[in-house]
């Protein structure tokens, strides 16, 4: 058994942060919240009505599986790179029809800058931490 890194808390408990606000963004979503549904942009409001129930489940995979992810890396398990991967699947089917069926490229233009760095910035910390929770687990430190 290896002793914990402090990286690895560090990591954890920043991943744990930094996906608990896609899993708050889902259960607003999804509950309907009015005051966050009326803060939402309109493209984004036409694109969760149309959407397929395939849309619901790589959309509820990639967000659950990342916070599954993050607390599995905390619990120091194996686990932890399988649910990352997960998660980035979920990610690419829910990033299909968002930005590739549903949109054309307009919900991310009308967005505007911020918006834009986000949607790039999730599948890129996504992988990261895929390929952290691999590294681990091949070090040793998750088991």
């Amino acid at each position: 058994m290896h002793k914990t890194p402090i990286h690895l808390w560090i990591v954890g408990g920043l991943s744990l942060l930094w996906n608990a606000g896609g899993a708050i963004d889902y259960v607003m979503t999804r509950a309907n919240a009015a005051a966050y549904m009326a803060a939402q942009p309109p493209e984004r409001l036409a694109m969760l009505q149309d959407a397929p129930m395939w849309f619901g489940v790589t959309w509820a995979v990639g967000v659950w599986f990342s916070v599954i992810g993050s607390v599995l890396l905390l619990l120091r398990s194996r686990f932890a790179g399988p649910a990352f991967a997960l998660s980035l699947l979920g990610l690419i089917g829910s990033s299909v029809y968002t930005y590739g069926i549903a949109d054309g490229g307009h919900m991310v233009a009308a967005a505007g800058t911020a918006a834009i760095a986000f949607t790039v910035a999730i599948p890129v910390v996504l992988f990261l931490l895929w390929i952290y929770a691999r590294a681990m687990t091949r070090r040793g430190v998750l088991r």
